[in-house]
């Protein structure tokens, strides 16, 4: 159960505990001590619900600490946390037998300023997001930030009369499977805020009904990438062949070859851990066609690759996790139509929520913290009127490198969604020049076909989700919820037969006696993708009670 404290009224409520609503925590304290800010944040402790790559540019993080926090470079924080350097950077194209480094060509591109020059990853940190996310709270926390594991809020209140945000809204603590009150009751409380930060994540839930409520609008549908990843511990040996400091990422197969055509986005990783550990992952547009797909039979074949399997053979998985991106880039930002802010009024959008992915870098964590910083910017000079926060924080992301990144990735998922990674890959190069496509939202992708590099046998996902580590109490109501029964009877398993029981990577879905249900929702890994590729739409994610989910500590 959360701490009692009573938290009815704070100066600055932040939603969620990741790298931009800490940035925004920390910068602001920075500036103004005084002030009162509270992060709430999900999950049981700091870091469990974050995942990434990942890739981490250095320079807004060095801007936050140095303003922030005198001598942190020194500290063994940071020294842990930023040990790897990427020294190595290997681009690579996979046919089912080869590896072709593609570096070069993507090194003559920055020389030439072409869009795939971005994709250079040398001298970035490369970073367990997990352990950056309870470094940054633990700073907060240092700095008298209240920041509070364990709060899921699931609603964020509206003033009917100016359309600003006064507050959010918890989860209700203590109810039954049927959403009876049990003896340990708890009505989840309305924390009220002269300032309302949202920076949840990818498809974050308050973000969502936010945007709805306060009707933003989106100039192109958001496009999503579902990720699967895994910290393998294996040999000195192996280690050392790959060596610290190094990256892979890899495009081609087993997403597409030339021989089952243009097929799907994405692509796999294999990054350089703490010593004897590799993370090897596999990111994959959510447009995907194929019924049968599931993220982690692709995640199979990439270590089944010779160029992989070199590397983990024999090596034992001891984390694991899945989450979405977004990909939708600079026309899939929410703005209000008046202003053309993102945010309303006092409330402001930062980071994945807003969608600041930039998919040419195939990065976003900078620009999740460089929004924190222009958000705590906003928030000191708005201080004494909070309705302008939204506009005044929109003016000074324009006018940092955040906008003009997603402007020179602007068209560059699109293409590929258009046209398909064969073509749409070399097309990109030219997306600023482009029309904006009209694009398909991901689940409407969805067709009879079946992916033909299917495994012999199903994916474990019970091992899987025994390494996740995700937990919540049994005896809660399921916040997996199917809005329609019907339409998975006599439409979805018909014609698809139930792909959220194959895609999703906790292994939450099953048919018992024909009707498909969230049979084990305890396994959800808080990966949401079941909203967002279920083929009918059918399907929405609530929060569960706080400290439930995953329980990350090096991802």
């Amino acid at each position: 159960m959360p701490n009692t404290k009573n938290y009815n009224k704070v100066q600055v409520l932040i939603v969620g505990a990741g790298p931009a609503g800490l940035a925004a925590a920390i910068h602001l304290k920075a500036e103004k001590p005084e002030t009162e800010v509270c992060v709430i944040e999900k999950a049981a402790d700091l870091g469990n619900h974050n995942l990434s790559g990942a890739v981490l540019e250095a320079e807004p993080l060095h801007t936050l600490l140095d303003s922030a926090v005198p001598g942190w470079r020194e500290s063994e924080a940071a020294r842990e946390v930023l040990a790897s350097r990427i020294d190595k950077d290997d681009i690579m194209f996979f046919t089912k037998n080869r590896a072709i480094n593609i570096f070069p060509m993507i090194k003559l591109a920055g020389i030439f300023r072409l869009g795939f020059g971005q994709m250079i990853h040398i001298a970035d940190y490369s970073v367990q997001v997990s352990k950056l996310a309870k470094w940054l709270g633990r700073i907060a926390e240092d700095m008298e930030v209240e920041v509070l594991t364990g709060f899921a809020a699931e609603d964020i209140i509206l003033d009917e009369s100016t359309n600003m945000a006064t507050g959010v809204k918890l989860v209700d603590q203590g109810r039954d499977k049927e959403g009876n009150k049990q003896p340990n009751f708890v009505e989840g409380e309305i924390i009220n805020a002269d300032f309302v930060v949202l920076a949840e994540g990818c498809d974050g839930l308050l973000t969502e009904k936010f945007i709805e409520k306060a009707g933003l609008k989106r100039d192109a549908s958001q496009l999503y990438s579902v990720g699967v990843k895994e910290l393998i511990k294996v040999s000195s040996e192996q280690y050392d062949k790959f060596t610290s400091g190094r990256v892979v990422h890899a495009m081609g197969f087993p997403l597409w070859t030339p021989v089952i055509g243009p097929g799907m986005f994405g692509g796999g990783i294999v990054y350089a851990g703490v010593k004897d550990h590799l993370s090897v992952g596999m990111i994959v547009g959510a447009d995907w066609k194929y019924y049968d797909f599931n993220p982690q039979d692709a995640l199979t074949n990439f270590k089944n690759h010779k160029f992989v399997k070199q590397f983990i053979d024999g090596g034992t998985v001891v984390e694991a996790g899945a989450k979405m991106i977004p990909e939708g880039g600079y026309y899939a930002i929410p703005r209000e139509a008046e202003t053309g802010s993102i945010g309303k009024g006092n409330c402001m959008i930062l980071g994945d929520s807003a969608g600041f992915v930039n998919m040419l870098k195939i990065k976003g964590l900078h620009n999740a913290i460089d929004s924190g910083i222009q958000a705590a910017k906003a928030i000191t000079e708005t201080l004494n009127s909070p309705e302008t926060a939204a506009v005044k924080y929109t003016e000074l992301i324009e006018r940092s490198n955040v906008i003009k990144e997603m402007k020179s990735s602007k068209n560059f998922r699109q293409t590929i969604a258009k046209f398909g990674p064969l073509l749409g890959m070399p097309l990109s190069v030219f997306g600023g020049l482009l029309p904006k496509f009209k694009i398909e939202k991901d689940y409407e992708a969805m067709t009879t076909a079946r992916y033909r590099l299917k495994g012999n046998q199903e994916f474990d996902k019970d091992t899987f989700t025994a390494v996740v580590a995700t937990e919540h109490r049994e005896d809660q109501p399921s916040h997996l919820k199917i809005l329609n029964g019907n339409i998975c009877v006599q439409k979805c398993i018909p014609e698809f037969n139930g792909p959220c029981i194959t895609f999703c990577p906790g292994g939450v879905y099953e048919t018992i006696n024909g009707k498909l249900k969230p049979a084990n929702p305890s396994n959800c890994v808080h990966c949401k993708s079941c909203q967002r590729k279920c083929p009918f739409d059918n399907i929405r994610w609530t929060a569960p009670e706080g400290g439930g989910g995953p329980r990350y500590k090096r991802m």
